[in-house]
This record gives C-alpha cells, structure tokens and sequence, in this order.
C-alpha cells in the first residue's frame, strides 16, 4: 500500500431485485459491521458497511431462494426472501455462547503449532480449481473527517489455486474516481495499487507479507479466547512481535476453525513505534517541505465457505498518517482507507486469463472518471457495498458538481 505524494465480468442480466436494509445485534440493537449476506446455492454476495447497512442485488429468477446471514460470534440466520421487504429491512441475529468446558477441554496447548499447521493446510481446506470472481473495489481518502477523494471500481480476480505459487490476475472491468484537489492543501495524494491493496491482505494466499518461514519466528503466539461463526467453534490466537526485533511488525488476532484447522478471519495492525522505517514502508514520494508519516496502518480479511472449501471473501486496508510542514503552525492528518468484496464466482473451467496488455499492474494508480457519478443506475445489476452516509454525502455532492458543469457548458456533457 503505497502513497505517492506529487505536487472479463460476466454478462449483465437484464432483471434484477434489491434487497436492502440493516443488519443489528438483537439484544443490544447495534449494527453488525461486515456481516456476510449470500444467496443459497449460488455465489452471489455482499457484506453490511460500517454502519451495518446492506444491499444486494438478486436476479428475478432466483427471488424465491434464500438469504443467508453470517457473522463471528452470532448464529447463523437463514431468511426466505419472500419474508423481506424491498427497503428497511432490519434482521436481527442473536449471539452464540461458547460453554467454558467445551473450551477447555479442545483447546490445544500450542498456539504457534496451531497456526503453522493451518497455513500448511492451505491446499487441502481452501479452493483448489481456478477461479473467476467478480469484487468491488472502493477506495476513499480523507482529509480528518472530509471526503476528499472517491474510487469505485468492479474487477475480475482471475484467482489461482491456493496452492500454486502462481499470483492472482486482475482485470478492470468498471470504474470511476472523483477528487477535490482543492481540499488536499498543495499536494496530490495517489494510493498506488488499487484493488491489489485489498487483495494482497488474503494472508493465506500471499502469507509471505506477513508470516514467512523466517518472519513467524518473530511473533509470539497465545490464545486469548474462543468464540464461533456459523455454528462452527473458532479459535482466537493472538500474535505481537516479540521484543528483541526493532523493525516495524504486525499485531492481530487470527481466527481458526478448531475442526479443519482453518483461518476464517484476520485483523491485525502494523506496529509503528519507529515512524521513520514505518515511513519508508509506505511513502513513495513526498514534498520537500514536510515530513510524512503513518500514525495507524490496519488489515482484515474475512474467508468464506462454499461446499466444504474456504475462499477469499472480504479485505480492507487503513493507511492514516500525518503530514508535518515546514513553517506551518498545524499538521494535516489524512486517511487512506479500500476495501473489496467478492460478489460473485464461478470456476475458470479452461484455465483462461486475461492478456497482459488487459492486466491490471499491481503499480496502478487510479485514474480520474468523475464522469460515473452522473449515473445513478452505473453499477447495474453488479453488487456493491452500500456506502456509508458520508460517502453517500460525497456522492451527491459529486453529482451536484456534475450538473452544475454541465449547465455552465452550455448542456454539454460534463468534463
């Protein structure tokens, strides 16, 4: 996830349904935030947004199917679409007690034992046929609370078999992108890499930005707790880097499936007690005049499971830090925050992907297409993450930006 500082999706179907609404915590009524939502048998799916907010898109014939709700920690809810109103929808899911003694007895004594043989396992619990997914990128950066800069972008994840060596291709089939330099004081910021951000967070595929044979030497490992995701027991394994090792590390919980010994979820955070190596991780270019540093650097990434083999589901990255000017009585905080959700799949039966000259390069910089958000009807059928109320905000300034230039050229289309 680099910061530069600089002065073959299937075809769309024609019908389709929405489904929107909440997903909360039924004692406490607080949202749950990432919770799965997928159609039975099928791939299709989308997660709740950080105010718990869902939409998902059905096709017309599939309507009388079922909608299927997971969450760590919770019980599984299986509702029948029929049941669901079209908008404000509020489904309720009711926390699972892990019984003590149940925990007691299957906890094993070696935490770090427990996760080398989980990645071992890749090839045996994760997919093992090649891949063609759809996901949804987004990408925002903000100056303190303020929307400054917007990515949305649909890509096909041309996804190798968890146990190959080989890298997942991307090929961008949608986008667009709208910044207000204006907000970004003298500077243009640019997050270089676009989707291949989230996607290298899927640590059991890439585990080597994280645990190498080497670098898991470096962290300590412990359980913390147990808890459970669709019926299933789960095992909390907390890592920090030990000690001795100055250079910047990570710190997280990994979450284990105590059966079939598989990694389900992951949040973890970059230890960034000595900012200027933390620095030179992450800022390619900066101005001359200013110091730059990260002030907090955090993942996650969320599995799912389909007839009995696991899959990359869910990834999202925080970058925020500080910039430090010369002359300057304030500092200017910034965020840079994407996340990708895989919303549909199907397997890649001849093996096909996308020429180079298609390719997505893993050095991407997003261009500018603020043309998109004139369309209310742009994603079509394609499954999105709902925005959050400040993005939706963005979004329709965006729009009222649009009109605005369209009517000052005269009726023309806006630039």
């Amino acid at each position: 996830m680099m910061v530069t500082f600089i002065t073959g999706v299937k075809a769309q179907q024609d019908n389709f349904k929405e489904f929107s609404g909440e997903v909360l915590d039924k004692t406490t009524k607080k949202p749950l935030v990432f919770a799965t939502l997928s159609l039975e048998n099928s791939n299709v799916s989308t997660i709740t947004n950080t105010e718990g907010e869902f939409l998902i898109k059905v096709p017309e014939t599939a309507t009388d199917g079922t909608i299927n709700i997971s969450f760590l920690g919770y019980k599984s809810l299986s509702l029948p679409l029929a049941q669901l109103k079209d908008v404000n929808n509020k489904l309720f899911m009711t926390e699972s007690v892990t019984e003590l003694s149940e925990v007691n007895i299957r906890v094993p004594k070696d935490a770090e034992g427990l996760v080398r043989e989980t990645l071992k396992k890749k090839g045996e619990n994760y997919i093992s046929d090649p891949t063609v997914m759809t996901a949804f990128y987004r990408e925002t950066i903000k100056k303190r609370r303020k929307n400054v800069s917007l990515s949305e972008a649909v890509v096909n994840i041309y996804k190798t078999p968890y146990n190959s060596n080989k890298r997942d291709a991307l090929k961008l089939y949608k986008a667009r992108k709208s910044t207000d330099y204006s907000k970004l004081d003298t500077v243009a910021l640019k997050l270089q890499g676009g989707p291949f951000n989230a996607l290298f967070v899927d640590m059991v595929k890439y585990p080597d930005y994280i645990f190498t044979d080497e670098t898991i030497n470096y962290y300590n490992f412990s359980f913390v707790n147990s808890t459970r995701v669709d019926d299933k027991l789960i095992y909390v394994v907390q890592f920090e880097q030990k000690p001795e090792f100055i250079d910047p590390m990570y710190t997280g919980k990994l979450y284990i499936d105590a059966d079939k010994k598989i990694l389900t979820s992951a949040i973890y955070s970059l230890n960034i007690t000595d900012k200027n190596l933390a620095a030179r991780m992450f800022v390619r270019k900066k101005p001359r005049n200013a110091n730059v540093w990260p002030t907090e650097v955090a993942y996650r990434v969320d599995y799912r499971e389909k007839d009995g083999k696991w899959y990359y589901g869910y990834s999202n990255a925080l970058l925020e830090f500080k910039v430090d000017w010369d002359k300057r009585l304030f500092n200017s905080v910034y965020s840079m925050s994407c996340e990708m959700a895989i919303t549909d799949w199907e397997k890649n039966l001849t093996n096909a992907v996308p020429k180079s000259k298609d390719r997505i390069k893993s050095s991407i910089i997003l261009s500018d297409e603020a043309i998109g958000f004139a369309d209310p009807d742009f994603w079509g059928e394609y499954n999105i993450i709902e925005p959050e109320k400040s993005i939706e905000s963005a979004i329709k300034k965006i729009q009222r930006q649009l009109r605005r230039a369209k009517n000052d050229n005269g009726g023309t289309s806006a630039p």
